[in-house]
């Protein structure tokens, strides 16, 4: 069962509080989206598109309340499961500021294999570099 969007939004919004949040018509169109997944629940979730041969990570969001128990791990590993078998690699970009997210990829076996300069634009302060991770897929 999809969580509900307006979940997701409140989820997304107060675990990156410094970015312009994505609404839950925003959400609710990707998820809509052929090839477009949500795994978790309104507490921690992620979304994940499915092109030819690969996964893009479009986000991971764990409510603060939620954080430090696993649940972030827990959607990664459900996701591998899903597509094991059917993708060749998962990519990601996160703000190489995020040192908590970082760690979690890292302990996953993702690699950096890009950087985007100034991809993460926040409401205040500069905008962040992302880097891109890939991991692949047995």
């Amino acid at each position: 069962m999809t969580p509900d969007p307006k979940e997701l939004a409140a989820t997304y919004a107060a675990a990156f509080p410094h970015t312009r949040p994505w609404t839950a018509k925003e959400i609710a169109d990707i998820i809509g989206n052929n090839g477009a997944q949500c795994i978790g629940d309104g507490t921690c979730f992620l979304i994940a598109q499915k092109t030819i041969d690969e996964v893009e990570i479009l986000t991971l969001a764990t409510h603060p309340d939620f954080r430090r128990r696993g649940r972030a791990k827990d959607v990664l590993t459900a996701l591998e499961q899903k597509i094991r078998g059917s993708v060749q690699s998962i990519f990601l970009e996160v703000d190489e500021t995020n040192s908590a997210a970082r760690a979690l990829y890292h302990s996953c076996a993702y690699r950096q294999i890009g950087l985007r300069r100034g991809y993460y634009v926040h409401t205040s302060g500069p905008a962040t570099n992302a880097l891109v991770l890939r991991k692949t897929v047995d």
